[in-house]
């Protein structure tokens, strides 16, 4: 498989580091995000190159760009790496360094955004120029999407192109986030991609109460008192332990020791052994991989400190696992409420399920190929991505997805998997090398010229 020699680790990195600095902030409002500055970005260091790239914008700010490298043979297979520009909110009180820095500090490039997911959206972007510049010419279309709003679903990203632009998104296989963290086995690293991803079914719950003087709280209906109990409860729920396909071939493949295999693998005995895990990271890992999750993290309730609250809203984060659909969610629900289900009104439930990909395709044959090549002795593993990604959008088309990157060692799983979200954020430059090597050993092995 040929590729281009000369080291990218520069130019990744300013990428990624202008990207952090664009400060494209997403916290769900349709005024958020303004990741027109990082499509003007990226418009711009994609240009000159040979790429057809064409802007989306379905409102404004939140712009969406897609380039492409039209291959010689309309009957290849296209593929698209896809990463979003948005990024999470931040306090920044919590963090070592600028969260919108972007500061290149021992070899690490620190800033929101610098795991989930600028990294591979610059270093996807420095692929896809080096290979249209090197005057490639392959059989099948290379696609470069980078995409707004996923981290508020998607609504002006990729679930709008979809939906009103989906020509322009044509492929056979797409690789977003997340994927390609190094798990240590005796005959080489096992680096996992996912390949399905549980399904985001947030529910916003409703209880009713009884307004008053809050002087005088004895014996009153208070909604606030109510919900408090609701959340200890949803908190307490414990959904049965599933061991599907994919996390049976996650812990197949990493070789582990016969007696952890066995017990991880056990329905029975894996949520006791999970309790008393030392490492927390993987624990979370795994329990989330083989469970649907209720997790209430936003309540809503009164309107004044002297005010006996008539209402409350808890919003509750749920993760479903493959199969289940918004029956089963609100099934679930009244199962944790037990005599409180009556109290409490379901308002709404997002029907958004579980997506998967199967494994075996000329796409999972090109990555493990590129890992072999570039990081010798490694193999790819399945794996479930327990948070939401673009990724469903495609699957749901038809479209085979992946999530994967590849990543060193510098930065070990536990911590890597902390920053998503978390404080502290940072990704190592070997890492941003890699990871576009990655992208264009897969591009050139699976659509050839």
């Amino acid at each position: 498989m040929a590729h281009v020699d000369d080291d990218p680790t520069g130019e990744v990195t300013e990428l990624l580091q202008h990207l952090i600095r664009n400060g494209c902030v997403n916290d769900g409002t349709v005024e958020s995000g303004h990741e027109s500055r990082s499509a003007d970005l990226i418009a711009d260091y994609l240009h000159g190159v040979g790429l057809d790239v064409e802007r989306y914008e379905p409102v404004p700010g939140r712009a969406s760009i897609v380039a492409r490298r039209q291959g010689r043979d309309p009957n290849a297979p296209a593929l698209m790496l896809m990463g979003h520009t948005d990024v999470v909110p931040f306090n920044a009180e919590g963090w070592r360094h600028d969260p919108l820095g972007g500061e290149l500090i021992d070899g690490e490039v620190w800033g929101r955004g610098a795991v989930d997911m600028l990294n591979l959206t610059a270093s996807m972007a420095v692929a896809t120029k080096r290979l249209a510049a090197s005057g490639w010419n392959p059989d099948g279309d290379l696609v470069y999407f980078a995409v707004a709003d996923e981290e508020a679903r998607g609504v002006h990203g990729a679930e709008w192109l979809v939906a009103n632009e989906r020509d322009a998104l044509a492929c056979d296989y797409v690789v977003t986030e997340f994927g390609g963290m190094p798990q240590p086995h005796p005959d080489g690293p096992r680096l996992p991609v996912a390949v399905a991803e549980k399904g985001p079914q947030w529910a916003t719950l409703r209880i009713k109460g009884t307004p008053g003087h809050g002087s005088q709280p004895f014996r009153t209906d208070n909604a606030v008192v109510k919900a408090a109990e609701v959340v200890r409860r949803l908190a307490e729920y414990r959904p049965r332990t599933q061991i599907t396909d994919v996390w049976k071939g996650f812990v197949n493949g990493l070789g582990l020791p016969p007696e952890w295999a066995e017990v991880l693998l056990d329905a029975e005995k894996l949520r006791p052994f999970l309790a008393e895990h030392s490492d927390l990271s993987f624990a979370r890992l795994a329990h989330a991989c083989t469970h649907t999750t209720i997790s209430p993290n936003v309540v809503h309730g009164g309107v004044k400190t002297n005010v006996i609250p008539d209402l409350t809203e808890i919003e509750v984060d749920i993760r479903t696992m493959p199969g289940e659909r918004t029956a089963d969610v609100r099934a679930m629900l009244e199962d944790a409420l037990g005599d409180l289900a009556d109290h409490v009104d379901i308002v709404h439930i997002i029907d958004d399920p579980s997506s998967e990909s199967p494994l075996g395709t000329p796409l999972w044959d090109s990555i493990a190929r590129a890992c072999s090549a570039l990081v010798p002795g490694s193999q790819p593993v399945p794996m479930l991505m327990v948070g939401a990604t673009d990724a469903r959008f495609f699957r749901r088309m038809g479209v085979t997805a992946y999530g994967f990157g590849l990543f060193s060692s510098k930065i070990g799983f536990g911590e890597f998997s902390t920053m998503f979200h978390g404080h502290d954020e940072r990704v190592d430059q070997e890492s941003l090398r890699l990871s576009t090597a990655l992208w264009e050993v897969v591009a050139r092995d699976l659509l050839g010229g």
